[in-house]
């Protein structure tokens, strides 16, 4: 595929996690397996193919290939996406694609859909997202992402083929559901945004930023403009239920080498290695 933008990848028990995020450059990630991603800072040639996006705001960063993904899409003869957004957004977003068919006199198809914490979006039968508020500069959110299963309720384990038929054709609600909570992804976001939706601690894979890390950074400032530093992982370090912690939009300030040596100095081990940073 044409590599036009840089993409990380990660496998963790039959998920993979795509993606790539600076701070004030571009954020991007995909769960290839689900259908669906995160954010559209930028636009991989071989996202193309992912029909669902859930963005978090609307900073540019983070949105910026929106326009882009939908023509691309159309100029593919591809079905129009779905794309969930926060919903004080939308009228904003549309005037955006709008202007977007006047100057490129091409028809921007998408099917755009406004959120709000609470909100519980049914992807499938199987996945279920849930929306969680966040604190940042601008409007945004968080999602959850959970497999939902249903199993038979146990008074009904031993009953025949022929009982069961007899139970759901009167109407019997006859399984239990349950929710594993998959991906969650917090988009940018100060600790409250953890800290007022604890859920987050409890997903399988959780996608999160660490904008800042440099100890001569004011969290406080930090805390202010939406963002989190590295102290704020260590203050939290044992809330971290996750199996895998990726933290991306690191500041441009840092290079690679810098921002591997303060983590590791401060969190020995990355969180027993759970923790990768994406930079």
């Amino acid at each position: 595929m044409l590599n036009n933008a840089p993409v990380q990848k990660l496998k963790h028990d039959g998920l993979t996690v795509e993606g790539y995020s600076r701070a004030a450059v571009q954020s991007y990630w995909r769960i290839p397996e689900l259908k669906l991603g995160f954010d559209l800072g930028a636009h991989p040639w071989d996202f193309m193919g992912t029909p669902t996006w859930l963005i978090s705001h609307c900073h540019l960063d983070h949105i910026a290939a929106l326009p882009l993904y939908v023509a691309r899409r159309r100029l593919m003869k591809m079905s129009p996406p779905k794309i969930y957004l926060p919903q004080s957004n939308m009228d904003a977003v549309r005037q955006m694609l709008n202007s977007f068919v006047k100057l490129d006199r091409g028809k921007m198809p998408c099917d755009l859909i406004g959120v709000s914490p609470g909100d519980e979006i049914e992807l499938s039968r199987e996945l279920i997202v849930n929306v969680h508020g966040t604190k940042h500069t601008v409007p945004s959110v968080g999602y959850i992402v959970s497999e939902r299963r249903k199993k038979l309720k146990k008074e009904f384990l031993d009953f025949s083929g022929e009982e069961i038929k007899t139970l759901r054709s009167k109407g019997t609600e006859i399984t239990t559901e349950s929710r594993i909570p998959l991906i969650g992804f917090t988009g940018d976001t100060s600790p409250a945004g953890l800290d007022q939706n604890p859920e987050f601690y409890e997903t399988k894979i959780l996608i999160t930023e660490m904008t800042f890390i440099s100890p001569e950074h004011r969290k406080e400032l930090i805390h202010k403009n939406g963002h989190m530093h590295l102290d704020d992982f260590i203050a939290r370090q044992e809330k971290f239920n996750n199996e895998i912690i990726i933290a991306g939009h690191f500041s441009t300030r840092y290079s690679l080498h810098q921002s591997k040596k303060l983590v590791n100095q401060q969190l020995p081990g990355m969180l027993g290695g759970r923790l990768k940073l994406w930079i």
